[in-house]
């Protein structure tokens, strides 16, 4: 199916890209387009104009600074994210997130900051960027904000980004010695995933604190919170993991599709929960060889 008539401009700057976008209500930023095109080809939604930000440099960056934390560009692509040897050394989980996505083709294209704003529940990155405790950058007409990704996230295809604003960069706090895990359940290597889960555990024995983020499960990432109860103050063991996974899919109700019912997804929530956090606690052969 082709695109509805629609029109295109691609600013030159930041400052005019958000110019177009505040002129016309009914525009869209389009970075690498990889799903939006595809909605608005279904006719899903409709747009007035695109505005293409996919070759300002000003969203397309890497750094890393001496203690850990690292920036990353909105319009940065997949390719981008996995050959960088700097966010390698920083936050590997990222790059190799990225390096698992999909095709050639679309890690091509596909951006981590257009990832983020189209907020599908099934998306990788999301429930990742919550989980490593990231700030998302935001520039509109009104100047510059930022946002915790726990609250940029409001629901199915709905973030707190507004009219008029654009997803600039994404800021990632240094690990500091903090362990991580991401693992998801796909219907095939490249298609969409049923359930999601991603880890990050404070340095230290007993764990002080933690996140456990889980998607697919609901219109946006969720945090499991009894999952994270369950672990701080206790030891970093294999059981810990295994206990708190079992725990992490509590109180979800997650809907039923062609691919899987509600109650399949909340069950390998709560197994890629375990795994993710066996994964970050180093019991990943462990917790294999039990066949979890």
């Amino acid at each position: 199916m082709l695109l509805a008539p629609t029109e295109y401009v691609r600013p030159g700057s930041l400052e005019e890209a958000i110019d177009e976008l505040g002129a016309r209500p009914g525009a869209r930023v389009l970075a690498g387009g990889q799903s939006l095109i595809n909605v608005l080809k279904h006719r899903a939604a409709s747009v007035e104009l695109l505005v293409d930000v996919s070759r300002l440099e000003e969203l397309r960056f890497i750094d890393v600074d001496a203690d850990g934390s690292a920036r990353i560009g909105a319009a940065t692509t997949y390719g981008e994210l996995e050959r960088s040897a700097e966010l390698r050394g920083s936050h590997a989980i990222v790059s190799r997130v990225a390096a698992g996505t999909v095709d050639r083709q679309v890690r091509a294209r596909g951006t981590i900051g257009g990832n983020a704003c189209f907020a599908d529940p099934a998306s990788n990155y999301p429930p990742l960027l919550i989980a490593l405790g990231a700030q998302m950058e935001i520039a509109g007409p009104d100047g510059t904000r930022s946002v915790a990704a726990e609250d940029f996230f409001l629901g199915l295809w709905r973030t707190v980004v507004g009219p008029g604003e654009v997803l600039t960069a994404i800021a990632l706090p240094p690990l500091g010695g903090a362990s991580v895990g991401y693992r998801s359940l796909q219907i095939a290597a490249d298609s969409w995933a049923l359930a999601r889960a991603a880890v990050w555990i404070a340095p230290g024995d007993p764990i002080q604190a933690a996140r456990v983020v889980l998607g697919c499960v609901a219109g946006r990432p969720v945090r499991a919170s009894a999952a994270e109860e369950r672990l701080i103050g206790g030891p970093r063991s294999a059981q810990a993991a295994a206990d708190a996974g079992a725990l992490a899919a509590e109180g979800l109700d997650p809907p039923s599709d062609v691919h899987a019912s509600g109650g399949y997804r909340r069950a390998m929530a709560a197994v890629m929960a375990a795994r993710a956090l066996s994964d970050a606690l180093g019991f990943a052969e462990e917790v294999a060889s039990n066949g979890r």
